[in-house]
């Protein structure tokens, strides 16, 4: 079975050019298959306040209402998704930028309405993610590189949460390849002490993170963004990394920030 990567990066690398350069340049010479995911940044609140719409946020949580949904649309499939694609190609890297209705690659169901309605925001759920077209895209030599806005199949658009689309398309496509799910963020990977950059934990089994969920090692925002990839790994993906941007290309040597696995 040959080796897949999703990776996965946020608003982190996106909002910084020299960051967005280095990560692009170490993607593009990452050896094998490979599909990419982004988040938004802070264009799309940028935007918003230029265009007089504010921002609603509950819990963290954007609210997209139709106003937004044209702001975020335009800023992660439009512009931000082209320009990685652009300066993919600068590398020799021959990426297609997407969206989830592009070939109906990624089909989501809005969410429901319970204490808070977040408008148009879409769920995933186990047959949302078309692996066979998705495989048949790879084999041609071409890289896809997603947004994180997905579709209806009724010709709505959505604003889908760019972890949840990186996680489905990585447990999708576990029956076809041997997938690593990567998730760049602005740390070096897992830290045995928040307070200390270089305190590493190289490797963390299951049996592992429970322990260390007793412990209080790992805890806070930390604790989600674990249980999520341990829920991937459990669902078929080979593990997940996790780690800084920045240090992307250690991963042909398999060195980079910390590796989750069963």
């Amino acid at each position: 079975m040959k080796r897949l990567y999703v990776i996965k990066i946020g608003g982190n690398v996106i909002d910084n050019s020299e960051n967005l350069y280095n990560f692009l340049n170490d993607f593009a010479s990452l050896d094998g298959y490979k599909i990419l995911i982004h988040g938004g940044g802070k264009l799309a609140t940028d935007l918003s306040h230029t265009l007089g719409i504010e921002p609603k946020m509950v819990e963290g949580r954007r609210i997209t209402d139709i106003e937004t949904l044209r702001v975020v649309t335009m800023v992660y499939a439009g512009l931000i998704n082209k320009n990685i694609v652009a300066q993919l190609q600068r590398f020799e890297c021959n990426a297609i930028g997407l969206t989830g209705a592009d070939a109906n690659l990624i089909r989501a169901t809005r969410r429901p309405v319970k204490d808070i309605d977040y408008g148009f925001v879409g769920d995933l759920n186990s047959d949302s993610v078309d692996s066979q077209k998705l495989s048949a895209l790879l084999q041609t030599g071409v890289i896809p590189v997603f947004s994180a806005i997905t579709h209806d199949g009724e010709g709505q658009l959505l604003n889908t949460n760019a972890d949840t689309v990186s996680s489905s398309i990585a447990v999708a496509m576990a029956s076809l390849y041997e997938v690593s799910l990567v998730y760049c963020f602005e740390k070096k990977g897992v830290l045995q002490d928040v307070n200390n950059d270089d305190s590493i934990i190289r490797e963390i089994s299951s049996s592992e993170f429970d322990s260390l969920k007793v412990d209080n090692i790992i805890a806070g925002g930390m604790l989600p963004k674990l249980e999520n990839a341990f829920k991937a790994i459990n669902s078929g993906v080979s593990e997940v990394y996790i780690g800084k941007s920045d240090e992307l290309a250690l991963l042909n040597e398999q060195l980079f920030g910390t590796r989750l696995f069963a």
